[in-house]
């Protein structure tokens, strides 16, 4: 045990000054790792990458005699071939729409990917876009003005900031008439006062028209079961907690000389650029290892059954000894499964709500989307009740804008909206 302490400490001396040229790696979602390995490689002759498919075939044919073992790696093959066939992600639909001649220049394809970035599941926009702006050095309004492209991609609706500009972005894929789309239009831009469209000779059209949209814009997507492939696995076993790398999908690396003789230049750099590359692949494996080993040392309580305890990406940085950056990158587009799930990396990482409070957003913001699931449908909760119900549950103090944010955050309509939809239904 101690040997392979002390070889840690060297690979991570070791390792510490590639991991600026190799953080392609680091930053790979476990689907993508094969084919970031292979462009990395393309031009070195002697390496081969094989998938985490292929290097559990292999063994099981080197296993062949042993029906035990062989069983084993034929249920481990089988898994990973049902966990990678799935439907595309919103994400992949909207990455691909990031094209001439809506996004004809390098930076709006930036921008466009950063707003993609801030789309939740749901298909709404919930990012800050003046923390947007600040991050790639641009303008509020340049932001948005590209955000507002996303009107006319697929899913219809997707990338607007809430329910009524989701509609607008809708009826503008609609075929209707001119008149109709400009009393349809109207309504949704004065939804609180729906009533007094009535007299509108076009009403009844554009009413039906406003019940086609979908809310939210991407509920096709939330319908579809989707697999996730995990990068750790945390799980409680006899009342022990244990944390492990999912790394029989991890790809293989493979040096071959081929029986050329390593002596020359040419061979001994293309060798070296392998096992930096190797090194490369492990760091990424042990920065991984003491993110999921940290995450139970804070969120202790949450993989006992508990909430998500107060946690940011800082904490994690300083104890890990690594940039807030790259620490950022390398949970982002990763995945935990554990007892109670398959959980988005970062999804543990939420703000403490009030001083001394041990109480998250994350925590919060699930009670707000409860309240309002059970909501008396004739007397929808507004904001302020919501605040008054959020105080007496933790006992902290919370703005009416708080909560109006996470509302919005989570795609929800305000009180008088969700009344009106609910009249719909």
């Amino acid at each position: 045990m101690k040997l392979r302490q002390n070889s840690n400490v060297s690979t991570k001396h070791k390792l510490s000054g590639t991991l600026r040229g190799w953080l392609p790696f680091l930053v790979a979602d476990i689907e993508s790792l094969k084919e970031t390995l292979d462009k990395a490689t393309k031009d070195n002759p002697f390496v081969q990458i094989k998938s985490g498919n292929e290097v559990s075939e292999s063994s099981q044919k080197s296993k062949s005699r042993q029906p035990k073992e062989g069983s084993l790696k034929n249920s481990v093959s089988n898994e990973i071939e049902s966990m990678s066939t799935h439907k595309e992600s919103l994400y992949d639909v909207l990455t691909k729409q990031i094209v001439a001649p809506l996004f004809p220049t390098e930076k709006s394809k930036k921008i466009a990917y950063m707003v993609i970035d801030n789309i939740n599941p749901k298909g709404y926009f919930d990012g800050d876009m003046k923390n947007i702006a600040k991050d790639l050095n641009e303008d509020v309004e340049v932001v948005n003005k590209i955000r507002l492209r996303f009107q006319y991609l697929e899913p219809s609706g997707v990338g607007a900031i809430d329910l009524l500009e989701s509609f607008l972005f809708q009826l503008n894929e609609l075929d209707i008439k001119d008149d109709v789309y400009k009393t349809a239009s109207q309504m949704i831009k004065d939804f609180e006062n729906l009533e007094l469209y009535q007299k509108d000779l076009h009403f009844d059209e554009a009413l039906k028209v406003i019940r086609k949209c979908k809310n939210p814009p991407a509920i096709s997507y939330l319908n579809d079961v989707v697999q996730i492939i995990p990068d750790i696995y945390i799980n409680n076993i006899e009342e022990k907690i244990e944390v492990k790398l999912n790394e029989t999908y991890y790809p293989d690396i493979v040096i071959d000389l081929g029986g050329v003789d390593d002596k020359f230049d040419f061979v001994k750099e293309k060798v070296k650029e392998a096992k930096s590359l190797i090194d490369a692949l492990e760091l990424r494996k042990e920065t991984l290892m003491k993110v999921a080993l940290m995450l139970v040392e804070y969120q202790y309580e949450f993989f006992q059954g508990g909430s998500i305890k107060p946690m940011k990406l800082d904490d994690l940085a300083g104890e890990l000894d690594r940039h807030h950056s790259t620490i950022s990158r390398a949970v982002s587009n990763k995945f935990i499964s554990c007892n109670r799930g398959v959980f988005p990396i970062k999804s543990f990482f939420a703000v403490a709500m009030g001083e001394d409070k041990d109480i998250s957003n994350s925590e919060i913001k699930t009670f707000i989307v409860e309240l309002i699931k059970n909501e008396n449908r004739l007397k929808p909760l507004s904001d302020s009740k919501i605040v008054i119900e959020v105080e007496k549950k933790y006992d902290i103090k919370l703005g009416r804008r708080t909560v109006t944010k996470y509302r919005s955050q989570a795609g929800i309509s305000s009180s008088s909206e969700r009344k009106k939809l609910y009249s719909f239904t």
